[in-house]
């Protein structure tokens, strides 16, 4: 059975992949457009501007030019994502009772970790708040 967080990283994941793929056709059609003007010459058809031979070279050049730049937007794309779910990972949690809030609303840090992660908790207590809340049970021999 998958739970909520296995669900919320295939969703980021998408985003990510289709965010990628968006600026992908983008540039890619950019490169087409560049293409079919140097090989059907648009603005002579389109605008009834004076006929310009065929450049491969300019084209050549302005494609990898556009190639450059995809690859620079797709590179800062990623790394403002990594860092936008760095900073989605923060958690306010209160600093007396260790309640976590989620959309305006606290709700205890074990009902959260149940429901976006696969975490099954174990209650325990620790040594500082045995001595602090049952110093009747605690040696006083330990350290």
């Amino acid at each position: 059975m998958e739970n909520v967080y296995s669900k919320t990283i295939k969703t980021k994941n998408f985003i990510v992949r289709s965010a990628i793929l968006l600026q992908s056709i983008g540039f890619g059609l950019i490169i087409a457009l560049i293409w079919m003007n140097e090989v059907f010459d648009l603005p002579h058809y389109l605008f009834g501007a004076p006929k310009t031979p065929i450049n491969y070279t300019e084209s050549i050049f302005e494609t990898c030019v556009i190639m450059a730049i995809t690859a620079v937007s797709i590179f800062f794309t990623v790394i403002f994502i990594r860092r936008i779910r760095y900073l989605e990972g923060f958690l306010p949690v209160c600093s007396f009772c260790k309640k976590i809030r989620i959309n305006d609303r606290w709700i205890p840090i074990d009902d959260y970790l149940m429901k976006h992660s696969e975490t099954i908790l174990s209650h325990s207590l620790c040594p500082d708040c045995a001595i602090e809340h049952y110093p009747q049970y605690m040696d006083d021999t330990k350290p």
